[in-house]
């Protein structure tokens, strides 16, 4: 069950982690943040499709085609930890390789977002602060290493809570003899 677990945690944290890292240090300019978000998403849910595979290996191989929810629970919050950690430490790299400016960046469309709305400029300079504290949170590691994790990890509870589900049933995609 280890190795099932390493393995497809290292296969969804690389499949997450590598193309962030390369379109981060690739490309000279930025993509849109909706855009970053939209594709970044995406790219998690295909990541995490190891999640599935992994437990139905797993109960196919050493389960003889049963496993229950708990156990299949268990190992894709496994999995799923796995290539988290594997995301933060490609979002750390990207930050150091590229030196993209993410809390300005982010700053700047939310600024904009509200004088498009119609805010005053006490509104706005409010926001200003409060996203000059979020730099000063961002810049201490403590914060930030927890913060990029939990942007991956509860997709990785949805796909894992689904896959044990679904796999729990021997019928559902049965184990080929």
């Amino acid at each position: 069950m280890r190795k099932i677990i390493l393995t497809h945690g290292l296969i969804a944290g690389l499949i997450v982690g590598v193309p962030m890292l390369i379109a981060s240090v690739g490309f000279d300019d930025y993509p849109p943040v909706a855009v970053s978000v939209a594709i970044g998403y995406a790219t998690m849910l295909v990541a995490l499709s190891t999640v599935f595979l992994g437990i139905k290996r797993h109960r196919d191989t050493a389960g003889g085609g049963v496993i229950t929810f708990w156990p299949a629970l268990g190992m894709g919050l496994a999995i799923s930890a796995i290539a988290g950690v594997i995301y933060v430490a490609a979002w750390e790299l990207t930050q150091a390789l590229s030196g993209y400016p993410f809390v300005a960046d982010y700053t700047r469309i939310l600024v904009a977002e509200k004088q498009a709305a119609g805010a005053s400029a006490a509104e706005i300079a409010t926001l200003r602060a409060q996203m000059q504290a979020y730099a000063v949170q961002y810049a201490d590691p403590l914060y930030r290493l927890p913060v990029t994790f939990i942007e991956i990890f509860p997709v990785g509870v949805l796909v894992s809570v689904i896959s044990a589900a679904l796999l729990r049933n021997p019928r559902f995609l049965p184990a080929r003899r």
